[in-house]
């Protein structure tokens, strides 16, 4: 069945079946590699001395993958909530400079779009960085729903996995990480990325220095200041000059 959406002229019918299905295939990736991820954090819940169901409620009430294996962290040493607050709110904050190269704004319905602001996470980010044209409601949907299956399945199989491995498993929580190095080598395919990965580093760098109790956040506004500020000088060194734009108008 195919449904036509008339937005606006130019834009063409799509069927809503083959955008699902597309949403699927380009999340399916990276979905896959949180499966194994998810596995890692299941069985770290199980094996930090927490309820097996602390695994899929952390992962619908806190839907982000490295703040779920820092709330084990959290939740073992019985830190104080105003200090999980506050060490949510940071790590999380990156999140905000998602929102603006997001295709957000092809999601109408105000559910689905409450959906979509809920399920942006780090991975399915790098895909729409990766593959910024052809988004639609129902691929953004369904690649958000994708996504999040995986890391709930991954997360339920671990729990399982935990009854049968009675030892100790050392370095659980580095895999989230390794796959944000995946992530960030496939969104820098060709050399136009590369200044935005030095400056990135360099951003890092600078706030390991300047702010090692919060190197994160500080990276992140160091990043976008230079980010914005390679924009600024990419678009004065395009800009025509004006007797380019006089000799124009004369032809």
């Amino acid at each position: 069945m195919s449904v036509e959406a008339q937005p606006g002229a130019h834009e063409r019918p799509y069927s809503v079946r083959h955008e699902i299905t597309q949403g699927a295939l380009l999340i399916l990736p990276a979905g896959l590699g949180m499966i194994p991820i998810g596995i890692a954090f299941g069985l770290l819940v199980v094996q930090s001395g927490l309820p097996w169901w602390m695994a899929p409620a952390l992962s619908f009430f806190a839907y982000a993958g490295s703040l779920e294996l820092l709330l084990i962290t959290l939740i073992t040493s019985l830190t104080p909530l105003v200090t999980i607050a506050a060490a949510s709110f940071f790590v999380n904050f990156r999140h905000v400079f998602y929102a603006f190269n997001f295709p957000l704004k092809v999601v109408k319905n105000p559910f689905l779009k409450f959906y979509a602001m809920y399920s942006l996470t780090d991975e399915i980010f790098a895909v729409t960085v990766a593959n910024p044209k052809g988004w639609t409601q129902p691929r953004v949907i369904s690649a958000g729903a994708v996504l999040q299956i995986c890391w709930v399945g991954g997360g339920l199989i671990g729990v399982l996995l935990s009854s049968f491995i009675p030892f100790q498993i050392r370095g659980l929580s580095f895999a989230l990480c390794a796959l944000f190095i995946t992530l960030t080598l496939d969104a820098c395919r060709t050399k136009q990325e590369i200044p935005s990965l030095l400056l990135g580093a360099a951003a890092f760098g600078l706030a390991l220095l300047l702010l090692p109790s919060q190197p994160i956040f500080a990276a992140m506004i160091g990043f976008v200041a230079t980010l914005a500020a390679r924009y600024t000088i990419a678009v004065r060194l395009t800009r025509p000059l004006p007797a380019e734009m006089e000799s124009d108008d004369a032809a």
